[in-house]
């Protein structure tokens, strides 16, 4: 029984892991992305009063980090990436509200094949939110492959090394290995597109 109590013990004194998940367009060849260039947030959607930098720096860290580790380079002003990021952060309540606000010349991609993983992600608490990073084919204008971060993001500052350890994570199925792209096609054949 003391055995058992200090197992919970020690399971509860423990952080609760984010849910991240990947989504990507199976059709596209991820070989061809060589440059990114971070576009930023969608910040009339945050859902927490926060001063912007302190999640688009630390994010624009950590994703460029990893994808330089995957052989991509930031573009340098003026250059035509391949590559755009955009991330975006929702509360449960503003999930089903995302297509509200301006989006620029990139979409929401909420609908299509996309919908069937953006309806699923969802929170279990008022305490959780949605953090979304896009990577957008800049000349199709196509969203190409997309991060989802459920967990606590109440407090980005202090919780920052967490969220980057997730992140981190989640950008490890970038680019999707060849199994993945074979599972997603088939994941796409059973659910088809909703209109957008």
């Amino acid at each position: 029984m003391l055995i058992g109590v200090m197992l919970g013990t020690l399971f509860l004194a423990l952080p609760l892991r984010a849910k991240v998940v990947a989504d990507f367009d199976p059709n596209l060849d991820f070989s061809k992305y060589k440059t990114y260039t971070f576009l930023g947030g969608v910040e009339n959607l945050v859902a927490i009063q926060l001063n912007p930098e302190l999640i688009e720096n630390p994010l624009h860290h950590t994703v460029a980090r990893e994808l330089d580790k995957r052989g991509l380079r930031e573009a340098k002003p003026g250059e035509n990436p391949d590559l755009v990021v955009r991330y975006w952060i929702n509360s449960s309540a503003q999930m089903d509200v995302t297509v509200a606000g301006e989006w620029g010349p990139y979409s929401a991609y909420v609908g299509g094949y996309w919908s069937f993983l953006f309806e699923r992600v969802g929170t279990g608490g008022k305490k959780e939110s949605v953090l979304i990073i896009d990577l957008i084919d800049a000349k199709a204008k196509n969203l190409a492959w997309r991060l989802y971060f459920i967990g606590k993001l109440t407090n980005p500052e202090k919780e920052w090394k967490r969220i980057d350890e997730e992140v981190s994570r989640g950008l490890e199925s970038y680019p999707p290995s060849e199994k993945a792209l074979e599972d997603k096609k088939q994941e796409r054949t059973e659910h088809p597109p909703k209109s957008q």
